[in-house]
């Protein structure tokens, strides 16, 4: 069985990619990428009661517990923002919902996201950390480990 990498270090692996492009342009291809490589959700979890409220395009983000961890799966309508869930996902997917509630958002300044999104895009992006944030919470409460 292979080990999963810290949450920070999931972290730091993103920063140290988004590194290795000089452009932005660059950066929001390997978004793209990232977008690309997200696991389809399942038809059941694309309703309405898990669309981020706050993001301009539809964002489906869905969370179930698994053992004593968070599971996210998400999908967006949109090429950018379904990278954006991609990389969220790729960070925060399978952690416990400690981990996920004490996580820095940091990584995301250092790859210089926020400030190269559009307001819409950085609003819909602190929206999906935010609706992450009260899975963790609610699912804190439900393995009584919070």
């Amino acid at each position: 069985m292979t080990t999963s990498p810290s949450l920070y270090q999931a972290q730091q692996e993103l920063v140290d990619e988004f590194a290795m492009f000089t452009d932005w342009q660059d950066r929001y291809e390997h978004l793209i990428e990232l977008g690309k490589d997200l696991p389809l959700i399942a038809p059941e979890h694309k309703v309405d009661d898990n669309l981020v409220r706050g993001c301009q395009s539809r964002v489906w983000l869905a969370a179930e517990p698994k053992e004593d961890l968070v599971h996210f799966t998400a999908d967006s309508d949109a090429m950018i923002t379904k990278g954006i869930v991609a990389l969220l996902v790729r960070v925060y997917n399978d952690r416990t919902p400690q981990e996920i509630l004490g996580a820095s958002t940091e990584f995301i300044d250092r790859i210089g996201l926020r400030e190269h999104l559009s307001p819409n895009r950085a609003n819909g992006l602190s929206a999906m950390l935010d609706q992450m944030k009260r899975y963790a919470v609610a699912f804190s409460a439900t393995t009584g480990k919070g």
